[in-house]
């Protein structure tokens, strides 16, 4: 079985180019992982480059930035390569759903109050009915 799922932010805006003959959308762009087991100090970082295909992948670049942190679910896929008549090995993720996280890039801060996301106050105009949550029986 080969499966990854990731979570992390995108080390500099994703690029989107579309692949000549087909015109597919292809997505790419590195995101930074912490390591679940930390040494004293400063926690290590993983940095793994990702590829998005299609539309999730168009999607990907227009609404992700730096700093924004995506939940990536995929597959790891390694490749070969001559260089200098050296053989070169590529490894990176080719992800099938990526998940918008946050958007600390467009100019959100954690140490920002941001009294319209802490309040999620509702207009009269809104679909969402707010419930008394009295009335829920369990």
């Amino acid at each position: 079985m080969n499966k990854v799922v990731l979570v992390g932010r995108l080390t500099k805006d994703p690029t989107l180019i579309f692949a000549q003959g087909t015109g597919n959308a292809v997505c790419k762009f590195t995101v930074a992982v912490n390591r679940r087991f930390k040494k004293e100090g400063q926690p290590e970082t993983d940095f793994l480059p990702v590829t998005v295909f299609g539309k999730t992948g168009e999607a990907t670049a227009n609404y992700m930035v730096k700093g924004s942190q995506v939940g990536i679910s995929g597959s790891v896929q390694t490749s070969t390569y001559m260089k200098d008549n050296v053989k070169m090995y590529k490894t990176e993720v080719i992800a099938d759903e990526v998940d918008f996280l946050d958007s600390k890039g467009k100019g959100e801060s954690s140490g920002q109050n941001n009294s319209n996301n802490a309040n999620n106050s509702f207009d009269s105009n809104s679909d969402i009915t707010p419930i008394d949550d009295s009335d829920i029986p369990f």
